[in-house]
C-alpha cells in the first residue's frame, strides 16, 4: 500500500499533469482599422491543447481579435497592431516587425465561416499549403494529405475520390476539408471564425465533436455566437463587448457564476 507522503506525490503528480501549459500570452494588444480602434489593450492567456471560446455581441471585435494571431490584417492597407502576442516556447512576438506574417499562417491555420473550397481537387486543396512551403516530394504530400484528411474524420469518405473537384463535396464534408487543409502544416494554433454559423445541425455536430478531438494536438481558439457551443466545446471562455475583453476564465467557471455583472447579463440573455 502506499504511504501517505507516496499517495500525496502521487497527487501532485496527476495535478501537474493536468495544469495548462501556456502557449500564447496576449499582452497589451489594441488594433485600429485606420483611425478606429476595434480592440482596446487586451490582455489575455491561450493555453496548449485547449480549446478557448470567444464570445460577445456582433460587432464586438471576436473576429478581429482572432485574426491578430495570424496577421490576417496585414493583408489590407492602413491596419496596426499596438502590444504583443507572445508565442511559446519560443517566446515569438507575433506582431513583430522582424516576423513574416506568412511563416505565421503556417504555425497558425485558420478555418473561416463559410466552407471556401478553392476550385481544385480535393488532394490538391488539402496539399496547397504544403505547395506554397515549398513541400516537392511526391510521397510526403501524399502522407501529409492522408494524415490531414484523417485528423479531419474525412479519409474514409473521399479517399477512393480525391481527384474530384472539392465543389462536389457537401456543406460539412467541405469545412472539414478545409480543416484537414488547416492540419497539413501541422500548426500549432488552429483559428476557428464561427466554422459551423453555415451548416446543419448533423454536420455541426459532427465539426463539434472534431474539435474534442483535435484539441489533443493542437491549440484551439474559436469564435461563435452560440453560447451553447461555447459551453460544449470549449475549456476556456472570453467574453467580449466593443472591443475589450470584459472577462476571462474556465468555460464552467464563467458560465456558472461569472465575476462580472456584464457578463452575466450577456450569458442569461439580459443583454445582447
Amino acid at each position: 500500500m502506499l504511504t501517505a507522503v507516496e499517495r500525496a506525490r502521487a497527487e501532485t503528480g496527476k495535478e501537474a499533469q493536468n495544469q495548462p501549459v501556456l502557449k500564447a500570452e496576449v499582452r497589451g494588444l489594441s488594433f485600429h482599422y485606420g483611425e478606429v480602434r476595434a480592440l482596446k489593450d487586451i490582455n489575455m492567456a491561450l493555453y496548449e491543447k485547449r480549446v478557448t471560446a470567444l464570445i460577445g455581441p456582433s460587432g464586438c471585435g471576436k473576429s478581429t481579435f482572432l485574426r491578430c494571431f495570424n496577421r490576417m490584417h496585414d493583408l489590407y492597407p492602413g491596419n496596426r497592431y499596438q502590444g504583443e502576442i507572445i508565442f511559446h516556447p519560443d517566446r515569438l512576438n507575433l506582431l513583430g516587425k522582424g516576423v513574416d506574417p506568412i511563416e505565421v499562417r503556417m504555425r497558425i491555420s485558420m478555418v473561416f465561416q463559410k466552407p471556401n473550397p478553392f476550385p481544385k481537387s480535393i488532394f490538391e486543396n488539402v496539399a496547397y499549403g504544403l505547395r506554397v512551403r515549398g513541400e516537392r516530394n511526391k510521397r510526403n504530400v501524399e502522407v501529409k494529405v492522408e494524415q490531414a484528411l484523417r485528423g479531419a474524420a474525412l479519409w474514409d469518405e473521399v479517399k477512393d475520390r480525391l481527384h474530384q473537384l472539392a465543389f462536389n463535396l457537401s456543406g460539412g464534408q467541405q469545412q472539414r476539408m478545409c480543416i484537414a487543409r488547416a492540419l497539413a502544416t501541422d500548426p500549432e494554433i488552429l483559428l476557428f471564425d464561427e466554422p459551423t454559423s453555415a451548416l446543419d445541425p448533423i454536420a455541426t455536430t459532427s465539426i463539434e465533436e472534431l474539435i474534442h478531438e483535435l484539441k489533443q494536438k493542437v491549440t484551439i481558439l474559436i469564435v461563435t455566437h452560440n453560447m451553447q457551443q461555447a459551453a460544449r466545446v470549449s475549456d476556456y471562455t472570453a467574453y467580449m463587448y466593443l472591443g475589450e475583453l470584459i472577462e476571462f476564465g474556465s468555460t464552467d467557471t464563467l458560465f456558472i457564476k461569472p465575476k462580472m455583472k456584464q457578463t452575466e447579463d450577456y450569458i442569461t440573455g439580459r443583454f445582447g
